[in-house]
């Protein structure tokens, strides 16, 4: 029941801050730039070890990154390109983000960790193309452990509560996991879809089928 009620005022809050975005006409684009650009900052502030303001600045980024597509959907503005604009802004704040961890962890002298974000950012850039990739062979390659919500999740938890070296070493393996399981599955469905069309009759051969003979008087 509490946690009900707490997911009713969750949604309420999120609903209204859609509603008001909606009654300004606001487009979605600068919806999804200005979270990019909060991201920024939280960037800024990981760099200079600052990081629990850093994880309260994500969650403000992330009022504009979840609200820009709904904004969008209610105002009827969605376009191919606002996705696209969307998700580019969504890698380069992955990227910015891991790289102010990366330039905090120098500045301390965090050898170790600085190889750790690396491989953190290799991980996050790699389960995006791995599915972009993937999607043009096959329908679709959602399956995997981390994704981009867990990722930030997990970075403002980190943040938050001063676990980030952990959360880390969790983002570089589940991240790693994951484009491997999105490898498989890849591999299993396009050798599917090969076997099914080697199965499947030629085009020429199912016109010839199709047509009718024609009765002679």
């Amino acid at each position: 029941m509490i946690t009900r009620k707490i997911g009713d005022v969750c949604w309420y809050a999120y609903d209204a801050v859609i509603r008001s975005f909606v009654k300004i006409r606001i487009n979605p684009n600068i919806l999804s730039f200005t979270g990019f650009a909060i991201n920024l900052v939280a960037a800024y502030l990981f760099a200079y070890g600052y990081f629990r303001w850093a994880g309260v600045t994500i969650i403000l980024g992330g009022v504009f990154d979840l609200t820009d597509g709904p904004t969008a959907r209610r105002t009827r503005r969605v376009t191919p390109f606002g996705g696209f604009f969307d998700s580019v802004l969504d890698r380069y704040s992955d990227l910015f983000l891991l790289t102010g961890l990366l330039v905090y962890y120098g500045r301390v002298n965090r050898f170790m960790y600085v190889v750790v974000v690396a491989l953190a950012m290799i991980g996050s850039v790699m389960t995006s193309y791995t599915r972009a990739r993937a999607e043009n062979l096959i329908p679709s390659c959602k399956v995997g452990f981390l994704e981009r919500p867990e990722r930030v999740v997990l970075i403002i938890i980190g943040a938050l509560f001063d676990r980030m070296a952990p959360v880390l070493w969790v983002i570089v393996a589940l991240s790693n996991l994951t484009v491997i399981h999105r490898v498989i599955h890849t591999y299993r469905e396009a050798r599917r879809i090969e076997a099914e069309a080697r199965e499947a009759p030629p085009a020429e051969e199912r016109s010839r089928n199709s047509v009718t003979p024609v009765a002679q008087s």
